[in-house]
């Protein structure tokens, strides 16, 4: 770590660079010194908004969550280093993926922001991914934007220029209508060999807009495409008092190229480097993998986005995680409670997911459903946890807990096994964050027997997407001449990081497989209980 006065000078002469990350529950700002460690951070909470059919954010309340999580950040810098914040030597701005925020010439905001939430644009997601030949899901920009022209809105004509949250508070603050590639994957097909949007499809879209008369060319309207380590724009005088209204900020601090929280959890978990990815499980769980090359075709299951770099990524994402196992664990807390047993909720939750190590390899013939919402992967469109055994199958509180844990990867499992056995990707190692791992290596262990590859916990994965962008920035303003993104990160930031590996062992592989067979199978009972139990 620094010491007191390191920081202090680092803070004086502009040596400390700032993350802003948008997430979907609060606005966090991380400050962070020369050797990448956070030394202060600000926070502001804020709550999506239900209005008119449209889970939406108000302009408003993007700005002063801005100005709160910097001002508490401030003084959080001013409290422990006795020295104000008046100027940084780059800054980077982090937000939610996708979702639609459209203006006029003039800069007005044309329709209230539609976030990633919302499911409103189900025909143009079907039209465009059958038209491209690409999966394009509904929270993506563009199936916002050719739903508003299927719907015909009146305000697309005037459209101007139509970006995402992070574009949006980049280009208020710099002038600049730029963006990261890992944000823009996310609003339109990336080719990643030319690091820009695919022209191909751009072309087809145009032909869209002109079966409906629409006189501008989608290339007008969209931000320029930027990869990591790329200067992005300067803070104009406007921009730093949007910032700090109180203008203690200077003008003309470089920014990097707005990023999506997608690319700033890669970066956090330092998974950008190819035959790498990282896991986030928890309530839900996705995979995202960086491939070698774009897969063959169109897989309705598997998204593809870009690291901040431009290499292509394969993500997985499976609605139901550790829900319906939170909810047996808390049926065993009211058992210990009405026995009169004293025990905290954390000691039991790691007393029965070690009790999983000492399982049969494949959870003794157990079988779980753990959908407490539906899931796209396995085509239910409700959820209906279930459990089920055999008369001959072993009943134990140590298979039970295992078969829960193995359900919760069993729907990621099958988005997996396109990739690994229809694709051939290959990878190296996996980086695991989210609840899922927070019991010492029983997490790692049904991650690493579920994908066969080592699954590795690291201290810093709590950092989050705040730091991911700060990272980001830092790399542009510090690196040295052909210094390539994942060296910087590798060498400089991650280098003599504290973490756990755990290697896939055979017997945990096989019973994982065993189980796998047996999950595919009873789909029919899943299947049978949503129709079912209406």
């Amino acid at each position: 770590m620094e010491n007191q006065n390191d920081t202090q000078k680092a803070i004086k002469s502009g040596k400390t660079v700032l993350g802003i990350e948008f997430g979907s529950t609060r606005i966090k700002a991380v400050l962070i010194g020369e050797d990448h460690k956070p030394i202060a951070s600000g926070s502001y909470e804020w709550e999506n908004k239900h209005e008119n059919g449209v889970w939406t954010y108000s302009i408003e309340d993007v700005w002063t969550g801005l100005q709160e999580s910097y001002r508490n950040l401030c003084k959080e810098v001013t409290e422990k280093y006795g020295s104000p914040l008046k100027t940084i030597g780059a800054i980077g701005f982090s937000g939610m993926m996708h979702g639609y925020m459209a203006f006029d010439k003039n800069g007005k905001l044309l329709a209230p922001f539609r976030t990633w939430r919302n499911t409103i644009t189900g025909q143009a997601a079907e039209k465009l991914t059958d038209l491209f030949q690409f999966n394009i899901p509904q929270r993506w920009s563009i199936a916002h934007l050719y739903q508003a022209i299927l719907n015909k809105e009146v305000h697309v004509k005037d459209l101007s220029h139509q970006t995402t949250l992070a574009g949006y508070v980049h280009w208020k603050l710099t002038g600049q209508k730029v963006m990261g590639i890992g944000e823009a994957s996310g609003m339109f097909p990336i080719d990643s060999k030319t690091n820009d949007f695919d022209a191909g499809r751009i072309d087809q879209f145009n032909e869209l807009l002109k079966a409906e008369n629409i006189s501008w060319k989608l290339r007008d309207i969209l931000p320029k495409v930027l990869v990591a380590g790329e200067a992005a724009g300067s803070l104009t005088e406007e921009g730093a008092k949007l910032l700090d209204p109180t203008g203690g900020l200077k003008a003309g601090i470089p920014l990097c190229p707005p990023e999506g929280d997608a690319g700033t959890g890669m970066v956090a978990t330092n998974s950008v480097a190819v035959r790498t990815g990282n896991v986030s499980a928890g309530t839900s769980v996705f995979a995202m993998i960086v491939l070698e090359k774009a897969l063959s075709k169109l897989y309705p299951e598997i998204d593809m986005v870009t690291t901040p770099t431009g290499k292509p990524v394969a993500m997985v994402h499976s609605n139901n995680c550790t829900s319906d196992l939170n909810a047996w664990v808390g049926l065993f807390q009211e058992f210990t409670n009405a026995i009169g047993v004293e025990i905290s909720q954390s000691r039991l939750f790691e007393m029965l997911y070690q009790k999983a190590l000492t399982g049969d390899a494949d959870a003794g013939g157990l079988l779980a459903y753990s959908y407490l919402s539906g899931e796209h992967i396995t085509h239910m469109e409700e959820g209906r946890p279930l459990f089920v055994r055999t008369p001959e199958s072993r009943f134990t509180l140590a298979n039970f807990m295992r078969v829960n844990l193995f359900s919760s990867l069993g729907a990621l499992k099958i988005g997996l096994d396109i990739l690994f056995e229809q694709e051939k990707v290959k990878i190296d190692q996996i980086l695991g964050h989210g609840g899922f791992f927070k019991t010492k290596e029983v997490g790692q262990r049904m991650m690493a027997a579920a994908m066969n590859v080592s699954v590795s916990v690291m201290e810093t994965a709590g950092e989050g997407g705040a730091w991911g962008i700060a990272l980001l920035a830092s790399y542009m303003f510090n690196k040295a001449e052909n210094e390539q993104f994942e060296a910087y990160l590798s060498d400089k930031v991650f280098a003599g990081e504290e973490g756990s590996t755990i290697a896939p062992d055979s017997a945990d592989v096989a019973g994982f497989a065993a189980f796998m067979e047996r999950y595919k199978k009873g789909l029919v009972i899943e299947r049978a209980a949503v129709d079912g139990l209406r």
